[in-house]
């Protein structure tokens, strides 16, 4: 059985405020084979007007990925994980996330779809700080894959 396609538009409570380290930046670069200097060092970041160093622009998938576990793990939806493989992702800044910066995500479901025998859902992810700065949008797309047969 698919996806109810109600859900869409259904936005899940705030996540606990998360708080980004410089060296969980510094970890997620060099994981991810980003060399900016201004991922690394602090001084280098400053001379480019930031306030401490800066994460690569994929990092709030940290974040999002962690939340959206309220999505995928509702009871009600419905989602099958053991079917499920990333489709898409798109990210639309602000400002890049700091080190420093208390962050929060508040995740929605954008859109449910079929097609094909399969389930595309799109999850909307507003990442902002705990004094409601707004800092970046992340869209990701889930790929449900229908039963064989």
């Amino acid at each position: 059985m698919g996806l109810d396609q109600s859900f869409t538009g259904r936005s899940y409570p705030p996540s606990a405020p998360y708080q980004v380290g410089r060296e969980k930046i510094r970890e997620f670069a060099t994981a991810i084979g980003a060399e900016d200097p201004a991922y690394h060092d602090p001084e280098a970041a400053r001379a480019l007007g930031y306030p401490d160093v800066i994460a690569p622009p994929t990092f709030p998938m940290v974040l999002s990925m962690a939340t959206s576990r309220q999505i995928v793990e509702d009871p009600a939806l419905g989602v099958d994980y053991s079917r499920v493989v990333h489709g898409d992702q798109r990210f639309a800044y602000r400002r890049p996330v700091t080190a420093g910066d208390e962050l929060v995500c508040v995740n929605s479901i954008e859109s449910i779809n079929a097609r094909g025998g399969h389930d595309f859902l799109t999850t909307r992810s507003e990442i902002g700080t705990s004094a409601g700065e707004a800092v970046v949008t992340v869209w990701t797309m889930f790929v449900v894959r229908g039963e064989e047969g």
